[in-house]
């Protein structure tokens, strides 16, 4: 009797030569970690694809949708596993295109990846395709594009047959491009901003700035929402929050109206190095978009990114908000990201932003306030939440290696 499993394919990864094999391990890491919930009783590389078993009938159905979120899956499939004798997999050929869904045309591939069984691929092709042509005769043989293509795949001595495939969201496996923090916001951008990251095999520790005590909490839970809808597949290890209002309070009354939001901004991104340097990360990340807001602008992202010397990514920096938009319902966060909230985004904002900023003018402003007890204040007080994640290290000791950096954390309590 054939049983169900998911054969997980990807491209990128099999392009790295001599590091491939690990690339592939972080992958199956992965994919395990997304599958905790399920009774995944085998994870193991086959012949270029990630065989995935399960113990319990019915899971491999419903595992495929959150295989396919993993990044560095770049489509995975679901796959009838038969031993090499002609009638199972001939019969499993069958079941596969009856269940593929509505078709007119179809072909056979077959393939061979070792030659211990006698029959070569053409051979199996001609098996499995008349075994279709007489279970399916109003269906037609088309070779060039058809409308279902039934794969049937000899490998280890078993054979693996499948008409089904969904498309995975590509890239690389998380953990395999080191750690970055990433500035979280619960608006629309930033999130799609992580996932972009994190699908090309960043460890994303997010950072979120709150406006409390000058606003309520509200975005900080829903920053979390947003965590816990990237997981299984992108598993987030650590959320720090900066409580920031007070901050702004202070910027607001020291600092010319409308170089306000580059202050802030400059703020955050110097608060944001210094977890990144505790964390061990090489870069921040931004939901920036070239001219979206009056931040945004080429001269106002020169100001704010002369305070640090970590890179900066902005991975969304050439897309419009609809672009943007698309790719936020893609990954399921839109729908959160659209709660109202007030938080620091919207606290202390002038009426008219200077959207062309002149350095003079912003070094001034820069000096107006002790910017560099307010980063030590804002470092102290950080606040914490950890969630689960396997590919996340947490740093070994924040009290004793980063005594200078962080004097103490503080774990983001449940209010």
């Amino acid at each position: 009797m054939a049983s169900r499993v998911c054969l997980v394919h990807y491209h990128e990864i099999g392009l790295k030569g001599k590091n491939r094999a690990h690339f592939e391990r972080i992958l199956m890491d992965s994919i395990k970690a997304a599958l905790a919930a399920f009774s995944v009783s085998c994870c193991t590389r086959i012949s270029g694809h990630i065989l995935v078993t399960f113990s319990v009938a019915g899971e491999a159905e419903r595992a495929l949708e959150v295989i396919r979120r993993v990044p560095g899956v770049a489509r995975v499939s679901l796959a009838y596993h038969t031993n090499r004798e002609p009638h199972e997999y001939c019969q499993a050929a069958v079941r596969a295109l009856g269940s593929s869904g509505e078709f007119s045309t179809f072909k056979v591939h077959a393939k061979r990846s070792n030659t211990d069984y006698e029959l070569h691929s053409l051979d199996i092709n001609r098996l499995v395709g008349a075994a279709l042509c007489e279970s399916f005769p109003d269906k037609l043989v088309r070779m060039r594009d058809p409308d279902r293509t039934v794969n049937v795949l000899v490998v280890q001595g078993s054979v693996y047959v499948y008409a089904k495939s969904i498309r995975g969201v590509g890239g690389l496996p998380v953990g395999s491009a080191g750690k970055v923090c990433c500035l979280l916001s619960s608006g629309i951008d930033s999130p799609v901003a992580t996932w972009l990251l994190a699908r090309r095999g960043a460890v994303c520790v997010p950072v979120h700035f709150s406006g409390r005590p000058q606003t309520a909490d509200t975005s900080e839970y829903l920053v979390q929402d947003i965590i816990r809808q990237l997981a299984p597949a992108i598993q987030i290890g650590r959320l720090y929050v900066v409580p920031f209002g007070d901050a702004q309070r202070e910027i607001s009354l020291a600092c010319p109206n409308n170089l306000r939001v580059i202050m802030y901004r400059r703020i955050m991104y110097a608060v944001t190095e210094r977890i990144a340097r505790i964390e061990g990360a090489k870069a921040i990340v931004t939901g920036e978009s070239l001219g979206q807001v009056a931040s945004q602008t080429l001269e106002n992202i020169m100001a704010v990114n002369e305070v640090v010397t970590l890179p900066v990514f902005r991975p969304l920096i050439g897309s419009d908000k609809q672009e943007i938009i698309a790719r936020a319902e893609e990954i399921g966060t839109y729908d959160i990201s659209c709660e109202t909230a007030p938080d620091c985004c919207t606290l202390f904002m002038p009426r008219r932003p200077e959207t062309h900023a002149k350095l003079d003018d912003v070094h001034a402003a820069w000096e107006a306030f002790d910017h560099d007890a307010m980063i030590d204040a804002l470092v102290e007080n950080v606040e914490y939440i950890d969630f689960e994640s396997s590919s996340y290290h947490r740093p070994r000791s924040l009290r004793e290696v980063h005594d200078t950096l962080l004097p103490r954390m503080k774990r983001l309590s449940d209010r």
